[in-house]
């Protein structure tokens, strides 16, 4: 973790210093690779417990997100980053698995900008990431980060392939969210941004509270949503933040390929959808 609480000590010090939605902004073209690498038990073991997932059978669709994520905050808070990586807000992610990665596979892992875009409520980067197996894709991601500030009132919001608002779909389970979630899930994903961590770090970026990891809500949904060697393509909009401790509502059509979690009020904070191979097995 030598290197992630580096780049975070260097986004502290570094974010007060950018201007985000400078118009002549660009992305660094840097593509940074972690070497091929077996998977930690340990701390995949301690990530199946927090997020739901199974003890044993393919590594958690989401992890491979977690295993770059110290590349993805270097890069992030490197000089030629144009965004200010604190308080920066995860908004959606695609997810394709090429095929399913096991434990004992050691992963190169590759994570590089791909585009920064208008967003009406500021300026949205994409991060991509990707794994291989000795030279061999076999999974990869596209995530947004919104950095939020004022914008132009003619700007497009992002244009990015998430689901819809899926309506009413019938409740499955209810979770009870304490307000250290955020700490315990940073604690095993490494993501320790302010707005997760405590209501006084939170609210310096204008949240009330400390709000819910959206990686964790994604991975929470996923772990209730059947085979996952079935499936082809994750796709997840977070619509609203989990403001912690929250009570939420699991919510799944009957394949449990249409999904979202909603507060007592009703209120969306996350819509998904899952598309499998022929023959999938749908959620149980």
């Amino acid at each position: 973790m030598t290197s992630l609480t580096a780049s975070l000590a260097r986004g502290a010090l570094t974010s007060p210093f950018k201007r985000a939605g400078r118009p002549d902004a660009t992305l660094p073209a840097d593509r940074l690779t972690r070497p091929a690498a077996p998977v930690a038990p340990g701390p995949l073991a301690a990530y199946g417990r927090i997020c739901g997932f199974t003890e044993s059978g393919p590594l958690p669709l989401t992890y491979p997100h977690v295993l770059a994520f110290p590349l993805t905050m270097r890069l992030m808070t490197a000089h030629a980053f144009p965004l200010p990586v604190l308080g920066l807000v995860h908004t959606w992610i695609e997810i394709t698995p090429h095929r399913a990665a096991t434990p004992t596979e050691p992963l190169e892992l590759t994570v590089y900008a791909e585009k920064l875009t208008p967003h009406r409520r500021g300026t949205e980067v994409t991060m991509a990431t990707e794994a291989r197996v000795d030279g061999e894709l076999v999974w990869e991601s596209r995530s947004g980060y919104l950095s939020r500030h004022r914008r132009a009132a003619q700007a497009a919001g992002p244009v990015t392939a998430v689901p819809p608002d899926t309506g009413s779909l019938p409740a499955r389970a209810e979770w009870r969210l304490p307000g250290d979630l955020g700490r315990r899930y940073g604690a095993v994903s490494g993501d320790r941004n302010p707005i997760h961590l405590h209501p006084l770090t939170a609210r310096l970026f204008g949240f009330p509270r400390a709000i819910a990891h959206g990686m964790w809500t994604a991975a929470r949904c996923l772990a209730e949503a059947g085979d996952p060697s079935s499936i082809r393509s994750v796709r997840a909009g977070f619509r609203a933040p989990v403001l912690l401790p929250a009570t939420v509502t699991y919510a799944a059509d009957a394949t449990g390929n249409a999904f979202e979690l909603r507060g007592p009020d009703g209120r969306v904070h996350l819509v998904g959808a899952v598309t499998r191979q022929t023959g999938g097995s749908p959620a149980g």
